[in-house]
């Protein structure tokens, strides 16, 4: 089973690439495959953390294709481990409210004639590596409905200012599955 992150974004920005790194920790570099990825500079960073495809998951031509959706009507269940050889979701964080970029995913596949079924993790938009983390959970026997979620996570930067970021994060007892180095990023950003 491998985990496929079609890189969505005009570039590799440092917030993507902080996610991806988090994403690698969470299935390990034999487990992760990037695709859509633009440029040498890109490519050579994220070889460090998995497999590194320039063109889209669309056009390599892998059979037993999973993509994850907000809007699919099935939602990922553990037997879905078996039935699915590659889990493709959107490496994105889009807007609030969603543009729907994974559905540009889907139509690639559609377009291409290949075959791939839809699973969610639920309807609310996550960042992507929170939706891997969710999926690998669900692949190692739990469900959805077991999993628990904060749909604003609070961000403290300060004793005066905190961000409020409008996504859904699992959460591990009370604490939110967020690296640590993006919590950094967030704080040391000088716009909001």
């Amino acid at each position: 089973m491998k985990y496929i992150i079609e890189h969505l974004e005009p570039e590799l920005y440092e917030w993507c690439l902080i996610e991806y790194v988090h994403i690698s920790k969470i299935v390990g570099k034999n487990r992760l495959i990037f695709t859509n990825v633009k440029g040498k500079k890109s490519s050579k960073k994220l070889r460090k953390f998995g497999s590194v495809f320039e063109k889209s998951v669309s056009v390599l031509g892998l059979k037993g294709i999973c993509v994850l959706s907000q809007y699919s009507k099935k939602t990922l269940k553990t037997k879905d481990k078996d039935a699915f050889r590659y889990f493709v979701f959107g490496g994105i964080l889009g807007d609030n409210p969603a543009k729907k970029r994974t559905n540009a995913i889907i139509k690639k596949l559609k377009s291409k004639k290949i075959r791939f079924q839809e699973r969610n993790l639920g309807n609310r938009q996550m960042p992507t590596d929170t939706a891997v983390y969710v999926a690998k959970r669900i692949f190692y026997g739990k469900k959805l409905g077991d999993l628990k979620f904060v749909d604003n996570l609070e961000i403290e930067v300060n004793e005066n200012e905190s961000i409020n970021i409008n996504f859904r994060y699992a959460l591990d007892g009370n604490k939110a599955i967020i690296s640590d180095k993006l919590v950094n990023y967030l704080r040391n950003r000088k716009e909001f």
